[in-house]
C-alpha cells in the first residue's frame, strides 16, 4: 500500500517528532526550572573546568612528592600568592590607567561633540539641518546613558552574582582536582561489558581534546598578550598594560578576538596621537598575528584542533546569533568535542561491522 512506503513512514515520523518538540517547548513550567538551574551552574562549572585543565599537570607533579590533598592546598596557596603579587605589582598601574581612561573619555567626547557641532553648521541633508542631526545623535547617546544609570540595581545584581561565582569556583575546582580519577570508572561501569573499552577510548579522546584546547588557548593568550604589551611599549602607546590585558582576554575568541581586542587601542591612539599612531597599533597586531599564527599556535596546540578559518567564521556567526558572547566562547571547543565524538562513533561502527562480517 502506498502509505507504507519508506518516504511516507519517514515523513510521518519527522512530523510526529516536530509536533512533540513543539508541545514540549510550550511547557514552560517544565523548562523554566531547568533553565534556571543550568544558568546558575553554567558559569561556576565552566570556569572551574577551565582551571582544572590548567592546574591538573601541576597537581600531578606535586602528588608525586606529597598527598594529593596537600598538593592541592599548596597549589591554591601558591596561586593566592601569585595573584597577590601581581595585584601588588601591577594593580596600581592598571587602576591608575583605568581612572585616567575614565576621565579622558568624557573630555574627548565633549571635545568631539563641540567639533562636530561646528562641522555640522550649515550642513543639510534631506531637509534636516546638521544641527538637528547632531542633537538627535547626542540625545540618543544621553538617553542610553540615562537608561544605563537607571539599571544600577541590575548592575549590582550582576556584581553580586560574579562574587558568588568567585566564591563557589574554588570549592568546585578542589573536588575536580581531588576526585578526577573517579570520573572515568564511574561512567564506564554503567556501560555493557563489551562496550567498556570503547567508552574508555571515547572519554580519553574527549579529555585530550578539551585539555589541548584549554591549555593551548591559555598559553596562546598569555604569549599574545605579552607580545601586544611589548609592541605597545615600542610604539609608545599610552595605557599599554591595560590595553594589552584587554587584548589578551579577547584572544580566547578564535579569529575575531584579536581584532576586537585592539579596538580600544585604536580608539585611544586616535584620541591622543591621531591616525599615524592608530596605523602603528594595526601594524603591531599584524606582526603579533603573524607570529601567533605561524609560530606560537602550531607549536603549542599542534594539529589536533586544526579547524578551517571559514568553519570558525560560520560557527562564530551562528553561535553568536543564538547565544551571544557565551555562544562565541564555547563554539569552538564544542565543535571540537562533537568532531571527536563523530570520529570515534564512525570508528566504532566500522569495527562492529567488521566483527559482524567475520562472524
Amino acid at each position: 500500500m502506498w502509505i507504507r512506503k519508506p518516504f511516507f513512514e519517514y515523513t510521518a515520523g519527522i512530523l510526529l517528532l516536530a509536533i512533540t518538540l513543539y508541545v514540549l517547548s510550550k511547557l514552560d513550567f517544565i523548562w523554566e526550572p531547568i533553565r534556571i538551574i543550568v544558568a546558575t551552574l553554567f558559569a561556576p562549572i565552566v570556569i572551574a573546568g577551565v582551571l582544572y585543565y590548567l592546574l591538573r599537570p601541576l597537581v600531578a607533579i606535586l602528588a608525586r612528592r606529597m598527598p594529593k590533598v596537600a598538593g592541592i592546598a599548596v597549589l591554591f596557596a601558591g596561586i593566592a600568592l601569585v595573584i597577590g603579587g601581581l595585584v601588588y605589582l601591577f594593580g596600581p598601574t592598571v587602576i591608575e590607567q583605568g581612572k585616567s581612561l575614565a576621565d579622558l573619555a568624557p573630555e574627548k567626547v565633549e571635545e568631539m561633540s563641540s567639533e562636530s557641532t561646528n562641522l555640522m553648521e550649515g550642513f543639510e541633508f534631506g531637509g534636516v539641518s546638521g544641527q538637528e542631526i547632531s542633537d538627535r545623535i547626542f540625545g540618543y547617546a544621553e538617553s542610553l546613558s540615562n537608561r544605563l544609570f537607571a539599571n544600577v540595581l541590575d548592575i549590582l545584581t550582576m556584581l553580586v552574582n560574579a562574587a558568588v561565582v568567585l566564591i563557589v569556583v574554588p570549592f568546585v575546582l578542589f573536588f575536580l582536582l581531588k576526585d578526577d580519577y573517579k570520573f572515568m570508572p564511574h561512567l564506564v561501569k554503567r556501560l555493557p561489558e563489551d562496550h567498556k573499552a570503547e567508552g574508555r577510548k571515547l572519554l580519553k579522546d574527549l579529555n585530550a581534546t578539551l585539555s589541548t584546547f584549554v591549555v593551548g588557548q591559555a598559553m596562546v593568550a598569555a604569549i599574545t598578550g605579552f607580545l601586544m604589551y611589548i609592541g605597545y611599549l615600542i610604539i609608545g602607546l599610552e595605557y599599554a598594560l591595560t590595553l594589552a590585558i584587554f587584548a589578551m582576554f579577547l584572544v580566547v575568541v578564535p579569529f575575531l578576538g584579536p581584532i576586537l581586542g585592539i579596538i580600544p587601542a585604536i580608539f585611544i591612539a586616535l584620541l591622543n596621537d591621531g591616525l599615524f599612531m592608530a596605523m602603528k597599533v594595526v601594524l603591531v597586531l599584524l606582526v603579533v598575528q603573524q607570529l601567533e599564527g605561524n609560530l606560537i599556535t602550531p607549536n603549542v596546540m599542534g594539529n589536533r584542533l586544526k579547524v578551517h578559518p571559514l568553519t570558525i567564521i560560520l560557527l562564530l556567526m551562528v553561535s553568536g546569533a543564538l547565544y551571544g558572547f557565551i555562544g562565541i566562547l564555547i563554539a569552538i571547543p564544542l565543535y571540537a568535542v562533537l568532531k571527536t565524538l563523530i570520529h570515534d562513533f564512525r570508528l566504532f561502527y566500522r569495527l562492529h561491522k567488521k566483527r559482524a562480517v567475520s562472524q
